[in-house]
């Protein structure tokens, strides 16, 4: 049972970490460069319907999910060698440190410029976009 359990949540941890990498390269190279060559009012209305967008069923399973999955399969290989035991406690450092990212810095952005009313009763968009600042 325990072996069972071992490949089952190495699995889950391993696909949606995969999903979630998709994910964060998808909005590091297609949608934020996209967005960025736009003028400020499609910037803020297409970024606040992104954000709308993705909080939904799948996402945030799979966003706590990587973590969740990849820390229960680092538990239950606690005895098992430290080969298989080294990657994965690398993967749960790395992604609890995009995690702890994400939580800090981005949704509080994201949140900001969700918060900022319908583009068009926005009187200086440059301003609502220049605060969620792109590079960031």
């Amino acid at each position: 049972m325990l072996r069972f359990l071992q490949g089952a949540t190495l699995i889950g941890a391993t696909l949606s970490m995969g999903l979630m990498a998709g994910v964060f390269v998808l909005y590091a190279h297609t949608i934020m460069p996209g967005l960025g060559r736009t003028d400020d009012r499609t910037f803020v209305g297409a970024f606040q319907s992104i954000d709308r967008a993705i909080i939904n069923p799948w996402f945030l399973p799979t966003f706590l999910g990587a973590l969740l999955l990849t820390a229960l399969a680092a538990v239950l290989h606690l005895r098992e060698g430290r080969s298989v035991l080294s990657w994965i406690l690398a993967a749960l450092l790395l992604y609890l440190v995009v995690f702890v990212i994400t939580v800090s810095v981005h949704l509080p952005l994201n949140d900001a410029i969700k918060g900022a009313r319908d583009p068009d009763r926005i009187a200086d968009l440059a301003a609502v976009r220049g605060r969620f600042d792109e590079v960031r």
